[in-house]
C-alpha cells in the first residue's frame, strides 16, 4: 500500500489511513467467518453479467494442485489426523494448533510427494474467464467436482475436459440434459486407445488446452502457492485471486477491443 497508484485506486488520501497488516488479516478472518469467500467471487461475476459480459461458446473444466505450507508431524500425530474423522492431538496448545494445517493433504505427482490443495475452475471457451470455482483438498479426485463447477448460463452446451473426468454414467446423464460432452478418453491397462480415440483426444486437446492459460495467469498473480493455514483461508484466497484474474482479463479484452456484448 506504499505506492501512490494503489492508494489512489482504493481511495486512500493520507498515509495514516492505510490499514496495517493486522487490520487486513482481521478483515479477512471476518470474511471467512461470514462464509463470504464464494460470495465475493459471485459478486464480481454478477457485475460482469450486468454489463453483458456473459460466458460464451462452451465450458472448459480443469483442476490444478496448489502448494500449501508443509507440515512436520510426528507419527502418532499424523495417525490421529489421517483418521476418517480427524482428531487434534490433546497436547497441542492453541498457538500450535493455529500453525498446523490439518485440511491440506499429501499427494504424489511424477513420483514426488507434495502437500497440496486442489483448485477446480470452469472457464468459458470464448473469453477464458473463470466462471465457477471449487477449492478442495488434494486427495479428492478431479471427477468428484465436475457438477459443482458447471455453468448453466453459458451460451453453448459444449463441455470440454481431460481424461481425469471420465465417468460413463455421468456423461450419459449430461447428454440427456442437453450437454455436448467432449471428455478425452483414458486407456485401460492392456488396452491402448484406438487411432480414432487418439484423434478425438487430440481434437479435444486443441480446445481444452485454453484453460491452461488461466492457471498460468493465476501463477503470475503472485504464484498459486498458499501462505495460509486451513481450507477456509485457502478458499478465500483462491476465490479472491480468481476474481482478480477475471477483472484483469476483462481489462485486457476491452483494451484489445474484444467486448462480450
Amino acid at each position: 500500500m506504499d505506492r501512490l497508484s494503489f492508494q489512489r485506486f482504493v481511495g486512500l488520501r493520507h498515509s495514516n489511513q492505510i490499514p496495517d497488516r493486522t487490520t487486513i488479516w482481521m478483515f479477512r478472518e471476518r470474511l471467512i467467518a461470514a462464509n463470504a469467500s464464494e460470495t465475493l467471487f459471485d459478486a464480481v461475476e454478477h457485475q460482469r453479467h450486468r454489463h453483458g459480459h456473459i460466458a460464451r461458446c462452451g465450458q472448459l473444466v480443469d483442476a490444478s494442485i496448489v502448494p500449501a505450507p508443509k507440515q512436520k508431524l510426528k507419527k502418532d500425530e499424523k495417525a490421529l489426523i489421517d483418521q476418517p474423522e480427524p482428531a487434534i492431538p490433546i497436547d497441542w496448545s492453541p498457538a500450535k494448533r493455529r500453525q498446523k494445517d490439518i485440511d491440506a493433504t499429501w499427494t504424489k505427482k511424477h513420483g514426488k510427494s507434495y502437500f497440496w490443495y486442489k483448485l477446480t475452475v470452469n472457464a468459458d471457451k470464448r473469453y477464458t474467464q473463470i466462471r465457477k470455482v471449487k477449492v478442495t483438498t488434494a486427495c479428492e479426485h478431479d471427477t468428484l467436482h465436475l457438477d459443482d463447477v458447471l455453468d448453466p448460463l453459458n451460451t453453448s452446451r459444449d463441455l470440454y475436459a481431460d481424461k481425469g473426468y471420465v465417468d460413463a454414467e455421468r456423461e450419459a446423464r449430461l447428454k440427456s440434459e442437453g450437454y455436448r460432452v467432449h471428455i478425452q478418453r483414458k486407456a485401460k491397462k492392456g488396452k491402448p486407445l484406438s487411432e480414432c480415440q487418439q484423434r478425438r483426444n487430440t481434437r479435444i486437446a486443441r480446445t481444452r488446452s485454453r484453460v491452461e492459460h488461466v492457471f498460468a495467469s493465476l501463477e503470475q498473480l503472485g504464484s498459486k502457492k498458499l501462505r495460509s493455514i486451513g481450507l477456509d483461508r485457502a478458499t478465500l484466497q483462491l476465490n479472491l485471486k480468481a476474481a482478480t484474474y477475471n477483472l484483469r482479463r476483462l481489462c485486457s479484452l476491452k483494451t484489445c477491443g474484444i467486448l462480450a456484448f
